[in-house]
Order: structure tokens, then sequence, then C-alpha cells
């Protein structure tokens, strides 16, 4: 047991982890992280279940009976990966029977939806028939078509994972998304409680495109402020966060048994070397907050993470001090959104790519 990670979760934050495998789940090494390291959740992406098929051995049959069947690669990669995610979320069962909010498990409409409302929706919908778990949560991207998607989706009842946001506005407009669509499940008369959401912040993405511009500048002002500009951008996120959940527009939802859309950190593995490697999980405690973390910061934290109480609550007006220092430096804050969206869904569509690619290679050698 981590005494470095019962004290995070104990200030309120869930760990979740960024990685799932069949070799995870068979194993019994998902439930040992839940035992050992605190873990309450797990996120996925297709650049997590490219690694995961390419490098497992124990697809091999599902993979064979699936091109027996005479699948296309699509549908085979439909069907490992809710295969996955549906053994996780049985693991993951005790905790989200015990706790309110966790015990969750995440898995993303297809990436080259990101673009196509009613595709989003419907990939939305036939995940969540699949995995047919009520603790799973359907990432779905916090694009400007992905935003009438998720009302969509939490208005029939599905629980969402809103992923890829970089910017205070965009989240508010996901946030508004995620009321939107409870006054619909409401009117609908849906029972509220049973749907939740969270929303991916994504962090450290954001100081690797702003010290690339600091660099470019050169002075020695704009040097200082490398690694900084991500935590400053989540205190403003988080100051948004105190805002929306606070209003009355809210109140009246929670009244009707809503579930508030907690914060989740993602992208907190450092890129830079030279960054310490627990900063996007230590300068982010607050309690009913998500923390998702690939395994190597996971360790990290056990080994040597300090919580160091309550760091973000009220911060806001710091993160928006640094933010303005930014544009008067001559960074370009909005270009630097569009181009981490942008970049992020490309990403996304490429390990998209790649899975297909990944899975269409181990069903020839299933035909051979």
């Amino acid at each position: 047991m981590s005494d470095r990670l019962k004290a995070l979760s104990d200030a309120g934050v869930s760990i979740w982890l960024d990685d799932l495998s069949r070799e995870r789940i068979e194993t019994g090494n998902l439930a040992d992280l839940m035992r050992e390291k605190y873990v309450v959740g797990v996120t996925t992406n297709p650049t997590i279940f490219a690694a995961a098929i390419a490098n497992g051995e124990r697809y091999d049959e599902q993979v064979a009976q699936l091109v027996d069947k005479g699948e296309d690669v699509d549908r085979v990669v439909f069907e490992l990966t809710t295969e996955d995610v549906r053994n996780a979320c049985d693991i993951m069962r005790p905790v989200y029977d015990a706790t309110p909010y966790d015990g969750r498990v995440s898995i993303e409409v297809e990436p080259l939806l990101a673009n196509d409302t009613e595709g989003t929706i419907n990939s939305a919908r036939a995940l969540w028939a699949a995995v047919d778990r009520p603790n799973a949560l359907i990432k779905i991207p916090a694009t400007l078509e992905g935003l009438p998607a998720i009302t969509a989706a939490i208005a029939e009842g599905i629980s969402v994972n809103v992923t890829l946001i970089f910017g205070a506005q965009r989240y508010r407009e996901v946030m508004d998304a995620y009321l939107t669509g409870l006054e619909q499940a409401r009117e609908a008369g849906r029972d509220l409680s049973t749907i939740h959401s969270v929303a991916s912040f994504f962090v450290s993405r954001v100081d690797t495109e702003v010290d690339k511009r600091l660099e470019a500048i050169g002075s020695e002002t704009a040097l200082a402020l490398r690694g900084k500009a991500a935590i400053a951008n989540a205190l403003v996120a988080y100051g948004e966060f105190e805002e929306i959940f606070g209003s009355d527009r809210w109140r009246e939802l929670e009244a009707a048994g809503a579930n508030r859309q907690r914060p989740l950190w993602a992208s907190t593995g450092v890129k830079n070397p030279d960054y310490d490697d627990t900063m996007y999980v230590r300068d982010l405690v607050v309690a009913e907050t998500v923390n998702t973390m690939p395994e190597k910061t996971l360790d990290a934290f056990a080994d040597h993470g300090e919580v160091l109480g309550d760091v973000v609550t009220g911060k806001a007006g710091e993160g928006r001090a640094i933010l303005d220092r930014l544009v008067e430096l001559g960074i370009d804050w909005e270009d630097v959104l569009v181009v981490l969206e942008t970049e992020g869904v490309d990403k996304f569509k490429k390990s998209w790519e790649e899975l297909l690619e990944t899975v269409s290679g181990q069903m020839e050698k299933a035909k051979a």
C-alpha cells in the first residue's frame, strides 16, 4: 500500500488509471492496483488498445473467432475493445457499488467521427449498449460538433466522459451541454441519479505548446514562464466549474437528483523531463476531482509525490494572471487552444488508424 497515494485519495482525488489491457484484466493486475494503489477508475483510448492488442496474445482466440464469422476490421475492433471495457467494469463494480461516483471505465467513440454530431451519437449508443454496464462512461470529444452529441447522450441516460477539453470557454460550453442534457432527461422522466459525467481537461499538452512559443520569444521573462501555463489554465477552468455548479440552474437539477460533472485532469504525465514527474498531480489536488494517470506517473507519485492540501480552490485569479502575462508577451492564447484541439483530434484519428492497422494484421495472422 502506498501512503502517498492514500493521502491523495484521502484529499478527495479519485485516482484513475489511464491504461487497460486484457493482460491487466486476466492476470489480476487491475484488481491489484485497486487494492494496493487506490485505483478507482480506468480511462482508455485507441492508442492504449493498439498497444495492448499488438503486444498481447490474449486477443488471438477472439480475433480468430470473429474472422471465422466473417467480421470486418471495424467490427473486430468494436468487439475486442467493448469486451475489455465490460470486463474492467465488472472488476470495478465493487467500487461503483460502494461510492457515488467512482468504479468507472471509459471507452471512446470512434475518433473519425469527432466532427460528425450524428455519427458520434450513434457510436455512443452502440458502445453503451454493447458494454451494457452502468459504470461505463462513453468518451465524446469536446469539439463544436461533439457538444450537441454530449447533450443528446446525456438526455438518453448515457453517462459521458467528455474528452479533449483545452480552454475555459469550451469547458463552459461542455458544462452547458451537460446541464442541457440533464434538463432534457428530466423532461423525459428519466432518473437523473443514474446519469454520470466527467469533463476531461487536458493539462501537460498545454505546457508543451506554450513552452515552445516561449522559447521562440527567448527573453528571460518568457523563459521564466515555462511550465506555468498548464496549471494556470486548469486553475481558471476550476473557477468556471465552481461558478456553473454553484448556479441556481444547477441547484434545481441537483434537487431533482442530478450528479455534478466532476473535473478530470487528463494528460498528467510530464512531457518535459526537466519537470517534476508528479507536478500535474501535486499541483491539482482538490476534492471531488479525478486525476487519470499513466502507470509511470502513478508509480512516481507513490514513490515521491506530495499532497499539499487543496491547492486549487479560489486560485482562478492567480491562473488568469499568468495567462494574461503570456498574452502580454505575445502568446496568442486563442491560437494555442485551436492548435491543441486540432492536434488532439488528429492524434486520436491517427491512433485509430494505427489500431485498425494492428487489428488487420492480427486478422491476417488468424487467417493464415
